[in-house]
């Protein structure tokens, strides 16, 4: 079962009240924006956007037999329209946006799209069908040059063996195409040295993430929805972001700091030991907070 992360946390800081209008640009398995609908009830409207239509498909039916379906506005799309999202469905300006830009636990265990190394699936890694003319994992592995995947594993991954990794892929894809999540985890045990495959956090960890980000364009799509997520912000209102790794905590914490943002959370705001013990995946969660000046 998904556990929204912080969910007490975001409330308090977003603070929704009865008749408002908000967004969660990143609704997945809709924790959150349940949440929030019943703040903002009988007459405030929430517009809920995922890139992914499976997930905006699930939260549809959730709702459909509840008291909030003239609360709700669900949109598929990729959240770094959002200005454009706005205007076309006259949403308006709102008094509130959330990004939580972690992962869901379906996309991990059941989406079958190669996210996580503890399943042998394809390996894809594109949340929608959006990015079919982008590099799936696939791609990237068997196609990409050894400098520029190591430069992701270095960049988006921060993984220390990325030198050893980038080079085991290219002599194993000589061998034999590179399709699936087994192949590749195996691939990284091979080139990492064996103490780091008894550590906490798994060896194949750091390459999963970075090769997501890449498919995905985790990074440039954040980069690009920030300032929109200030346009489309009434004065006053609140910019709620939980992340969940380092790359993209630098990214909101540099953009709070260039722009007329009055910053509530000096520093990120982490999971209680309440939490955690309910929810280790939490465990990295960033959450910032800012007001639009």
């Amino acid at each position: 079962m998904h556990i929204p992360v912080l969910k007490k946390e975001v409330l308090e800081y977003l603070d929704p009240k009865p008749n408002q209008n908000f967004i969660d640009a990143t609704i997945g398995n809709g924790g959150h924006a349940m949440a929030i609908l019943e703040k903002i009830a009988p007459h405030g409207k929430l517009l809920g956007i995922d890139r992914d239509e499976e997930m905006i498909e699930q939260f549809k039916f959730q709702v459909s037999s509840s008291r909030f379906q003239d609360n709700l506005l669900l949109v598929c799309d990729n959240f770094d329209n959002l200005k454009e999202i706005v205007t076309r469905e006259k949403f308006g300006r709102a008094q509130g946006i959330l990004f939580d830009l972690g992962m869901s636990t379906w996309h991990l265990r059941e989406s079958r799209k190669g996210f996580s190394f503890q399943q042998n699936e394809e390996l894809d890694m594109r949340y929608c069908l959006e990015n079919s003319k982008k590099s799936n994992g696939k791609e990237i592995v068997n196609k990409w040059s050894e400098k520029k995947i190591r430069q992701i594993l270095k960049e988006y991954g921060e993984e220390r063996f990325n030198k050893e990794i980038a080079k085991e892929i290219i002599e194993a894809r000589k061998r034999n195409l590179i399709e699936t999540t087994f192949q590749l985890v195996k691939i990284i045990e091979r080139a990492v040295p064996a103490w780091y495959s008894k550590q906490k956090i798994h060896a194949a960890t750091k390459t999963f993430q970075a090769l997501r980000i890449a498919v995905n364009d985790e990074l440039g799509s954040l980069q690009r929805v920030l300032p929109q997520a200030l346009e489309v912000l009434d004065v006053g209102a609140r910019l709620v972001i939980i992340s969940f790794h380092s790359l993209e905590d630098r990214i909101v914490k540099n953009f709070f700091k260039e722009n007329e943002i009055k910053i509530l959370t000096k520093k990120p705001v982490r999971p209680s030991k309440q939490e955690l013990a309910k929810n280790l995946s939490s465990r990295s969660a960033r959450l910032r907070v800012g007001i639009k000046l």
